[in-house]
């Protein structure tokens, strides 16, 4: 049965146009009281976030996550709405502008432990860059051993008890920097528009970018382009791309976060500082790390390749002044050069189909292992909004054409280091 949101719309598909991967929280992410109590969360409890979308659509679905409960999670209601002055983690939306969000035509919502969701599709046509309200409203909650979260939104959300979702204002409503549920946005767009997966650790998710300002690089890199593809984020502050950290590794969340992304035709990998930072500071074991994760982005690039996307790799940018990265010894750092040389030499041989190289685009000309004073946070690792700014005007135009794919590499099973 076609739904009637989106009838007669020959030539379209749903493609992904955000993203937040899905995290298991831990008791530091959970809300405050009286939101959790008695290891209950959220029971009889409003929740109303906001988030960013990249490519538009005539039509547009929301999809929540279960993917860590421990048991069944019950939305009792929901719905969508613009937020009022068009703002990034307003708790008022704009009058007249609430429709309720349905599942199967039903007003309430059950996802099994594991599962995520899609909604019934809502009939706006959805702008690019534009940014949507959902509210939820949750009547028996959930266990808090098995919250299902994004923990670094840089985006406030609203909770408030008993049931307001079409409420305009949450009056005392209690905030939180976190998404909870929120999985992904689907636009129902023009059938040649595709998406590319930003994967990666803290520097995508946007540690030290402005909380409500979406200006993380794939926000920058969004706006900026405006090519019509989705730029979506795959980002997890923490993540690591062999072992998991906060969150599942990048090679264990690869077929969740970017192979089953609707549309997902590129994927830009940038992960590792995690793994070489927590490496221990001898030669062999950072020799060790580079050697390890070179192999990991071979079987990202296989694996990738398989389902038909072309995948673009991030050279590692510095860490030089980090504590506790940044070792006496420099092993740390000589393992990121050869990492991001093995990055620079692969493109176009064996395996990248192009390398963006954020590390030249951030580094400190005079003292290379350094961010630039200018660019980073303060902690020399994480990039300040110029610092993620420098890393999107690494990206060409040319990268994200609408319209599909260019042909792949072939990979022809030599090993490229």
């Amino acid at each position: 049965m076609i739904h009637a949101a989106i009838a007669g719309t020959v030539g379209r598909r749903w493609i992904t146009t955000w993203t937040a991967a899905p995290v298991h929280i831990g008791p530091a992410e959970l809300p405050p009281e009286p939101f959790t109590r008695d290891g209950a969360v959220l029971a009889d409890a409003t929740l109303r976030q906001t988030l960013r979308v990249s490519a538009g659509g005539s039509a547009f679905r929301l999809r929540l996550s279960n993917a860590f409960g421990a048991a069944e999670l019950t939305i009792t209601s929901a719905a969508v709405a613009l937020p009022e002055g068009g703002r990034s983690g307003a708790s008022s939306i704009t009058d007249g502008t609430s429709r309720p969000l349905t599942w199967g035509g039903r007003p309430a919502a059950v996802i099994p432990p594991g599962a995520h969701l899609v909604s019934d599709p809502v009939g706006w046509p959805l702008q690019p860059d534009a940014t949507l309200t959902v509210t939820l409203y949750l009547a028996a909650g959930c266990a808090a051993g098995g919250v299902t979260a994004h923990p670094g939104s840089r985006t406030t959300s609203h909770l408030l008890p008993g049931s307001h979702v079409h409420d305009e204002h949450l009056p005392g409503a209690v905030a939180v920097d976190h998404w909870y549920f929120l999985s992904a946005v689907e636009a129902h767009a023009p059938r040649g528009t595709g998406v590319a997966v930003m994967l990666g650790d803290s520097l995508t998710d946007g540690r030290g970018s402005t909380t409500n300002g979406n200006d993380r690089w794939p926000d920058q890199l969004s706006a900026r382009l405006r090519s019509g593809a989705g730029i979506v984020n795959q980002g997890i502050g923490g993540n690591r791309v062999l072992r998991d950290g906060i969150g599942a590794s990048v090679l264990a969340r690869l077929d969740r976060d970017v192979l089953a992304v609707s549309g997902v035709c590129w994927l830009v990998v940038f992960a590792g500082v995690n793994d070489l930072g927590t490496a221990e500071p001898t030669d062999a074991a950072t020799k060790q790390a580079a050697a390890d994760l070179m192999a990991a982005y071979e079987q990202i690039i296989i694996r990738a390749h398989a389902s038909g996307i072309r995948v673009y790799g991030a050279t590692l940018t510095p860490f030089g002044g980090n504590v506790p990265y940044d070792d006496a010894q420099g092993r740390r750092e000589a393992a990121r050069q050869e990492v991001n040389a093995w990055l620079r030499g692969v493109a176009g041989l064996t395996g990248l189909d192009s390398v963006l190289d954020f590390d030249r685009a951030v580094r400190d000309p005079r003292h290379p292992a350094r961010v630039l004073p200018g660019l980073h946070d303060g902690d020399h690792l994480h990039l300040n909004p110029e610092g993620y700014r420098a890393l999107a005007a690494e990206v060409g135009d040319g990268l994200f054409r609408p319209g599909g794919q260019a042909p792949l590499t072939e990979f022809d099973g030599r090993n490229p280091r």
